[in-house]
């Protein structure tokens, strides 16, 4: 009992340590072009991506369609995804603008609420995902950041872990139609 409680808390504490050593959403705050989530996420976009393991190997392929509207403060982001192996997968996320910079959101597969804050070019966007794997469920913590480029084209970096230890990483590029 006493080797799992060390071990626990050495795992927290490498966690929290490495939480600290990474880039802040304020190191953004003078990038440009500004982004405005409710306007680049409002529309049509195809986006393109990978997930590579901890090793950097890509394990598989995707691309998204996601029509989003706004209404005021609140957006709906729905997906649609199609894997190189020919599977699919929907999400919707419904989002709420609070302010500041700050935004929440929550989707069927998201445990609990999203996080997240624009600053500058940049969004940084926390949570916890229900991934299934192999017939179980995995919950990941996900630390999902975004820049924009230009009025078209973002790139969003997500580092998927897990009790703090990094599992892999998605590398997705969104372009907003027209």
């Amino acid at each position: 009992m006493q080797r799992r409680l060390l071990l626990t808390a050495s795992i927290a504490g490498a966690a929290s340590l490495a939480g600290c050593a990474g880039p802040q959403i304020s190191d953004y705050a003078s990038e440009k072009p500004a982004l405005d989530l409710r306007s680049y996420f409002n529309g049509t976009l195809d986006a393109y991506g990978v997930f590579t393991d901890r090793s950097g190997q890509v394990v598989k392929r995707f691309t998204v369609l996601m029509r989003c509207t706004w209404d005021g403060d609140n957006g709906v982001l729905d997906e649609d995804f199609v894997y190189s192996d020919g599977s699919t997968g929907k999400r919707i996320w419904r989002m709420k603008h609070l302010g500041n910079g700050r935004y929440s959101g929550t989707a069927d597969d998201v445990v609990g609420e999203a996080q997240g804050e624009t600053r500058g070019n940049a969004f940084r966007w926390g949570y916890t995902l229900a991934l299934p794997v192999d017939g179980r469920v995995w919950n990941v913590t996900f630390d999902d950041w975004m820049y924009l480029m230009d009025e078209r084209v973002m790139l969003n970096k997500a580092v998927m872990s897990k009790f703090g230890v990094r599992l892999g990483e998605v590398t997705l590029s969104f372009v907003k139609r027209g």
